[in-house]
């Protein structure tokens, strides 16, 4: 064997974390779910109410089409509206430290190398280590920020990713229930409403398995937790259009 094979060979190192800060994972998982359920429910009200007062099953499309075009949008809107305000919060703590970083150098310095010493390192190589960070003031800044809100001035959630997938996640979802429907699907409305619903269902226990591969949750009990609201929230709100439609019929 030569001296070049006995040289230890290069360990190539793969470690990545999932994405759980934010940008658009959590609105397209929130969205597509909260689109099977809620357009799924309202249309099994609708068709509650249209079963005991004689409605068409226009009604029930209609219902759906509407269900789906005002909960996109509002979705859509809650999710840019509410990350706006997390990100723009961010940027103020961000600009006061850079202030403070600018008008308290020396308090800021101390400050990091106490931070390091409280994870254990030396205070002597902690004094280098804070001194050569501080040499870059947008360095400086990141580190502080991170150690103190935790946060990374450069990945900031944005609110129109988070918008947009919130509102294309939710669409999709909540036209699942309306398939059956625009297909011309079973013989009456019952029959109908019952593959709609089972369609529902399935899409929901497939996001749920789907989702556990960012959790810790296993792909069995994350389906059919999810399926199992879907059903719960199904069956409730047919009873109450049920109820409602014998009242106004």
């Amino acid at each position: 064997m030569s001296h070049d094979d006995a040289k230890p060979q290069a360990v190539e190192i793969h470690h990545a974390h999932r994405d759980v800060t934010g940008g658009w994972l959590r609105p397209a998982v929130f969205g597509a779910m909260d689109g099977l359920v809620s357009n799924a429910a309202l249309m099994a009200g609708v068709a509650g109410g249209v079963a005991s007062s004689g409605g068409a099953r226009s009604s029930i499309v209609l219902a759906g089409f509407a269900g789906l075009a005002a909960g996109a949008f509002s979705m859509a809107a809650g999710e840019y509206v509410s990350v706006r305000a997390q990100s723009e919060s961010a940027l103020a703590e961000i600009e006061s430290e850079r202030r403070e970083l600018a008008e308290r150098p020396e308090a800021e310095l101390a400050e990091l190398i106490e931070s390091y010493v409280a994870r254990g390192v030396a205070r002597p190589l902690a004094t280098d280590f804070a001194t050569a960070i501080s040499a870059d003031p947008e360095q400086a800044l990141a580190v502080h920020i991170r150690d103190e809100v935790g946060i990374h001035p450069d990945e900031l959630p944005s609110p129109w990713v988070a918008g947009s997938s919130s509102f294309a996640a939710f669409a999709v979802g909540a036209f699942v229930p309306l398939l059956p429907y625009l297909l011309g699907l079973g013989t009456s409305n019952a029959v109908t409403l019952a593959v709609s619903q089972a369609l529902a269902v399935a899409a929901l226990f497939a996001c749920g398995a789907m989702v556990s591969r960012v959790t810790t949750r296993g792909w069995l009990y994350s389906g059919v937790r999810q399926a199992a609201i879907g059903v719960f929230a199904g069956l409730l709100t047919y009873a109450l259009g049920h109820l409602a439609g014998s009242a106004v019929g």
